[in-house]
C-alpha cells in the first residue's frame, strides 16, 4: 500500500481543515484533535487524573462543553490557563464559522486576548491554503515573515532576514556559517541547522525543509536595490528580479484579495516622493510610529529612518472599493526593525486600515 506523501508545515493543521464557499477554512475534529496534541494541552507523566478524564472526554469529543468544575478540578495553574485559553480560543472559532472570520474577529474586539502563538498559527494555515498553487519558493519563504518574527541584518547595501528562533538558537560554532554569523545575536548550539540564503540553486531544499513540522532555517534576501560602480565614477543602480520584497509583495496582495474581496497591487518602492500623500499603514509597530511621525512632519533620527527595512505602493484594481478622496492615490506601506534588530509582521494592518469605501 503506498504510503501518503508528508504534510508540510504539519504544526498548523492547515491540513485538517475544509474549506466553505467562499473559500475560507472551516475547522474539522481532526483539527482541535491536533490542538490536544500540543506540548501546552498534552498529558505527561505528572497529569492527575482529572486532566487525563478531561483530555480523554475531549479526545473522544473535542466540541464538546467543558463545565466550569471540570476545569478547577485541574491540579496544575498552568494547565488549567492552557486549557481554558484553548476552549475560549475553540468556541470563538466555531462561533465565528472560519478560522479567517475568527481572526478578523479578534482585532475588531479592540482587546486582544488570543495567545500570540495561536494568531500565529492561524496565519500559517491560512497562508498555507492561499499558497497551494504557487511554486516558487521565495514566496513560501516570505510567508514565513507573516507569522514567524524575524531578525534582519543590514550590511554594505545588503538586507538579510533570517528566522530569530532559529537564529538564536545557534551559536558561532552551531552551523550557522558566515550568514549566520552575520544575523546571529546569540544562543544554545544546534548544529544540525544550516542557515543559508535562499537561492535559485538551493529553492528545491528549501520546499523539502518544509516537511512536518518545518525548520525555518533559510535566510531570505531583501534586497531590492544594488548599486554597481561604473568607470568615471558613476554608479548604476539596479533593481533586483528576484527580490525578496517582491515575493512578500506577492503574498500579501493574495492576503488582502482573500480577506477583503478586492484585488490590490503592491510593488516595494525606494522612497516616498508624494506632495499628496494621503494614506499609509505600518506592517509592524515599528513602521507604523516612524510612518506616522513622518507623515505629521516630525523630526526623526537618521538612526532610526534607517531601521526602515523597505516601504511599498498599493493600488486597488478598482476605485470602486476605496473612500472617495483616495481614488486615484496609493496608500504607502511600511516595514521596519526594532533598534536591535528584529521585525515582527503583523498582517492584521492590512485588514483593519486600508481606505475601503464599504467595510463588513
Amino acid at each position: 500500500m503506498p504510503t501518503q506523501p508528508e504534510t508540510f508545515w504539519s504544526s498548523c493543521g492547515h491540513d485538517r481543515l475544509s474549506s466553505d464557499a467562499r473559500g475560507w477554512l472551516v475547522p474539522t475534529a481532526d483539527y482541535w484533535h491536533l490542538w490536544l496534541e500540543r506540548p501546552e494541552l498534552a498529558l505527561v507523566e505528572e497529569s492527575c487524573d482529572a486532566e487525563r478524564a478531561l483530555h480523554e472526554a475531549l479526545q473522544h469529543d473535542p466540541l464538546r462543553a467543558v463545565p466550569r468544575a471540570e476545569l478547577d478540578a485541574l491540579a496544575d495553574d498552568d494547565v488549567r490557563a492552557n486549557h481554558r485559553l484553548f476552549l475560549d480560543f475553540r468556541d470563538a472559532v466555531m462561533a465565528a464559522g472560519s478560522l479567517e472570520a475568527a481572526y478578523a474577529g479578534f482585532f475588531k474586539q479592540g482587546s486582544i486576548v488570543v495567545p500570540p502563538l495561536f494568531l500565529d498559527l492561524m496565519v500559517q494555515a491560512i497562508v498555507s491554503h492561499l499558497l497551494a498553487d504557487e511554486a516558487d519558493p521565495l514566496c513560501w519563504r516570505a510567508a514565513e515573515m507573516l507569522f514567524r518574527r524575524q531578525r534582519v541584518s543590514v550590511s554594505e547595501g545588503r538586507v538579510l532576514s533570517g528566522d530569530a528562533d532559529t537564529l538564536d538558537m545557534l551559536n558561532e560554532t552551531g552551523g550557522a556559517g558566515a550568514v549566520g554569523r552575520l544575523l546571529l545575536q546569540g544562543g544554545a548550539a544546534l548544529p544540525a541547522v544550516q542557515v543559508e540564503v535562499l537561492a535559485e540553486a538551493n529553492g528545491a531544499r528549501y520546499m523539502e525543509s518544509r516537511l512536518g513540522a518545518g525548520r525555518f532555517n533559510f535566510v531570505l534576501d531583501l534586497t531590492h536595490e544594488v548599486q554597481n560602480e561604473l568607470p568615471h565614477g558613476l554608479t548604476l543602480t539596479m533593481t533586483r528580479s528576484n527580490s525578496g520584497l517582491k515575493a512578500l509583495a506577492r503574498v500579501l496582495q493574495r492576503w488582502v484579495r482573500h480577506f477583503l474581496g478586492t484585488g490590490v497591487q503592491i510593488r516595494p518602492e525606494a522612497r516616498v516622493d508624494d506632495p499628496s500623500w494621503r494614506w499609509h499603514l505600518g506592517l509592524d509597530v515599528e513602521s507604523s510610529r516612524l510612518l506616522n511621525d513622518l507623515y505629521q512632519g516630525h523630526a526623526v533620527e537618521p538612526e532610526r529612518q534607517a531601521r526602515l527595512i523597505s516601504l511599498f505602493r498599493l493600488q486597488f484594481d478598482d476605485p470602486a472599493h476605496v473612500l472617495p478622496e483616495m481614488h486615484g492615490k496609493p496608500v504607502y506601506l511600511g516595514m521596519a526593525m526594532t533598534e536591535g534588530g528584529l521585525l515582527k509582521l503583523k498582517p492584521q494592518n492590512l485588514l483593519l486600515n486600508l481606505p475601503l469605501a464599504n467595510r463588513s
